[in-house]
This record gives structure tokens, sequence and C-alpha cells, in this order.
């Protein structure tokens, strides 16, 4: 019925605009029962990242204001950069001439460079955005097969340039600390160890662990589950894991997050390297054509749910900063301010307007919410909840059987909420008990659902537009 349905303001066509007051409850920190990240002051934050590797390598200050305002308007909060970028970011200078070292030499960064850098992360702070920084990507420690390199860093200069870097940024509460860049550490090599001085760096540059939020961000691991885990995970420098699932259809990141979500001591997790919009599926276009909406949108729901405190999204077009002036990596591309405004950046709007609208520190994931609970990657249905309200991701709409009692009430109220249009669509109010089958208003390829339920007697609100006012 019409009655029964609510329009939210939050449609695609539609201008959308978060409130930031630019970090006023302090730098970011763990929660206190290691779940989350809070503000100073406990405020819950929501991470929702955009990978942008060569904001400070390609952009001009303009172009980056025009970036951070853009993305700040679709409620990211979070942008992950590079200052010694992938692209050729040792001898290829920044849009203002610069590199970001003397001869390549870590113990003598380039002050014109860092200029640059500086600008940038303040511009991010007027935007409420906080820069996930690293301060190399891992070419430099560990080139590997592809990239550029070289290899400049070692057990002997690491720390240097972690503690150089570290108390450059020590004042900027806006920043966060991320080591690896796409590298797996060799286990025949000082890697680790190089990985290791150059977080101690860090730490020490910015007046201690107290100050100096950090993680490390891997490549996929192809037999592991554990991303940063795998390495450093009781290491008291890494405050939160990083996971990568790569770029691939139907992978099984849901099981990952799960798998450090549950390791001892707790740490936060999430996945900082999702599947690209727009990017060849797993490195083929030939024959498996590019990432959509649909694809980055599901890995957000999927892995969120799993128990990540908060996702990053990426853009094939926008992490390499690609304009026509520019050779396109792994293919053709949109310029990075066309690809800006793809469905599945403006879809993230949902997300976070969804996380948001309920209490987000209790929220753990469940799966015995659902009977459904071990479907595969291509039509998964995974579930989370709070003390009186759950979400359940319904990946292709097949119908779902809930199993009631699990939140607090003596009824709960149902809604299909759509995350391709921000809509939710009241169904009824059910007695919180036994088994309750709801099938989608759709189903198939790209017909993912979200099924609110939430304790009747909360009455809470679905009108997530007006939440966000």
């Amino acid at each position: 019925m019409k009655s029964h349905i609510l329009f939210i303001a939050l449609m695609l066509s539609a201008a959308v605009t978060f409130a930031q007051k630019p970090f006023s409850k302090g730098r970011l920190k763990v929660s206190d029962n290691q779940r989350y990240l809070v503000h100073q002051d406990g405020t819950p934050f929501f991470w929702l990242g955009d990978t942008a590797w060569e904001l400070f390598h390609r952009l001009s200050k303009p172009e980056a204001d025009q970036y951070l305002q853009h993305r700040a308007k679709q409620g990211f909060t979070v942008v992950q950069a590079v200052a010694l970028a992938e692209i050729d970011g040792l001898n290829t200078p920044n849009a203002e001439g610069a590199v970001p070292l003397e001869n390549n030499d870590p113990a003598k960064p380039n002050e014109a460079y860092f200029k640059h850098v500086d600008y940038i992360i303040d511009k991010a702070a007027e935007n409420g955005i906080v820069i996930a920084l690293l301060p190399t990507w891992g070419d430099k420690v560990f080139k590997d097969k592809w990239g550029k390199g070289p290899e400049i860093f070692n057990v002997s200069n690491a720390a240097a340039f972690g503690e150089w870097i570290g108390n450059r940024y020590k004042n900027r509460e806006n920043v966060v600390w991320v080591l690896g860049g796409d590298r797996t550490p060799r286990n025949d090599s000082d890697d680790v160890k190089v990985w290791r001085m150059m977080a101690e760096g860090v730490a020490r540059g910015t007046g201690g662990n107290d100050h100096a939020l950090m993680s490390f961000h891997p490549q996929p691991n192809g037999l592991t589950m554990g991303g940063s885990s795998n390495w450093f995970h009781n290491d008291s420098w890494l405050d939160f894991n990083m996971l990568q699932n790569g770029h691939c259809r139907d992978e099984i990141t849901y099981d990952k997050i799960a798998f450090v979500y549950n390791k001892k001591p707790v740490k936060p997790v999430l996945d900082a390297e999702p599947i690209y919009e727009d990017h060849p599926v797993c490195f083929n276009a030939a024959d498996l054509g590019t990432s959509n909406a649909y694809d980055v949108r599901k890995y957000a729901y999927l892995d969120l749910f799993a128990g990540a405190f908060g996702h990053t999204y990426g853009c094939h077009d926008v992490w390499q900063m690609y304009d026509k002036n520019r050779e396109p990596l792994n293919g053709p591309h949109l310029p990075w301010h066309e690809a800006l405004d793809l469905p599945g950046a403006r879809q993230m709007t949902y997300v976070r307007r969804l996380m948001e609208s309920r209490p987000m520190l209790e929220r753990v994931p469940d799966q015995s919410l659902v009977e459904e609970n071990y479907n595969g990657p291509a039509n998964r249905v995974q579930a989370t909840r709070g003390k009186d309200y759950a979400f359940i991701y319904v990946s292709t709409g097949t119908p779902v059987t809930v199993h009631a009692g699990k939140i607090t009430g003596k009824e709960f109220s149902a809604h299909w909420y759509d995350p391709r249009k921000g809509e939710a669509t009241k169904i009824g109010n059910f007695p919180n008990q036994g088994k309750h089958q709801f099938k989608a208003p759709t189903s198939g390829y790209g017909k993912d659902w979200v099924l609110i339920l939430d304790d009747a007697g909360k009455k809470y609100d679905v009108d997530f537009a007006a939440q966000a006012k």
C-alpha cells in the first residue's frame, strides 16, 4: 500500500550532504569494546573510506579541493592515500613539479613535495575527512613481480623515516596511519622487521602509540584468512586489522572478516580494498567484463554484517586519478572527476545512512538470525544485530526465514530497505517468537535488499534522510 511506503529523500538524482564538524570531538581511538573506532569523547565513528592512492602525487591543489569536497558531500569519512605513491611515485614529480625525496633517499625528504601533502591533509580536515596515510607504497620495501619501486627501505632507515613523517603530522587530528601498501611480507626476508621498525618510528614521531592509530594494508591472501593479522595481530602498534579481497566476484570475504573478528586479543577489522567499481573483474575484462555498482554494494553489506567496523569503497578510475593526459592502468577509464558520481559511489551514502541509524557500538554479527545462513557468495544472506534491532542482507532477494527472539520486544517491525535508492518499505509488525519468512519485493542478480527488524516498542525512525539533517 502507498501509505506503507516511505520515500526517502536520498534518491540517486538528489544532492546529498552530510553535516561535517571537523574533529571537534577529538582524534580517533579504538572503542572500549575493542570492536569499533570512536572519537576521544566516545562518539562513534563510521569508516566510509575511498581509495585515492594517487591523491598527493597526481592532483593539484584545486583538483584535490574538488575531490575532497565531492566525497565529503557524498558522506565519505576517510580517504586512503599514499605519501610515496605507487605509479612511479619517487621519480615522476607531483602536480607542482616536486618529487618526494632527494636522490630517492628516505633521509632527504623534499620540503616542497610534503608542503603539498600538508595542504591536502589540512583541506581534508576542513571537509571532515580522515586521511588514512600510508607513508609509502609497498613496492619501496618489496617490488615483487610488479610495481615500479625502487626498493629504498630497509632495517637501517625505515624507523628514521617513520619518525620523521610521524613527527610532521603528529598534530593533525585527522590522520590515521597505514603501513604495508599492498604487499605481503616475505617469510624469508626482513620485510616484517622493516614494517615493524617503521611503525615504531611513526609512534615515536607522533608521541607514542596513543597518538598514532595504526593498521597495515596487505595484499589478498590466497592461502590464509587473516590479512594484516597474519603477521602483526599481537603487535602493540596494530590497532585494527585490514583485509583486501582483491578484484574478483564472489570472494568469501565475509568468512575472512569473521575469522579476524574472532581472534584474540579482540581488534577491529575492515575490508580496506574490496572489488573496485569500473575495474576489470579479476583483471580479465575480455572474459569477465568490468565491475558494477552491485559488485561494490554487495561487498559493503556482506563485510559490515559479518563484523567489520566500517568499509572502504574504491573506483578504478579514481584511485589512479586518471585523466585524458595519462596512460590508463589496466584498460580504458573514465576521467576521475566524472567517475566520482558512478552509481556505486553514490550508493555508499545509503550504507552509511543505514549503519548510523541504529546504535553502532553494540552491533554484532549473528548468522543464527536466519535459517539460510550457509549460502555461498552468489546468493549470500548475512545478518547482524544490536540489542533491539537487526539488519539482514539478502544478496539476490531470495526468501529469508528469520528466527525471532534475538532482539528485545514482544513485537518487531519489519521493513525492506532498497540499497539502490535508499527507500524503506513497511512490511508490518510481527510477534517476536518462532519463525517468520519474508520475501523481498524483487529477486535475481542485482536485486539485493536489506531486511530491517526493530523492536516495535522503540519506534526507530526509518526516514534516513531526516536522521542526517
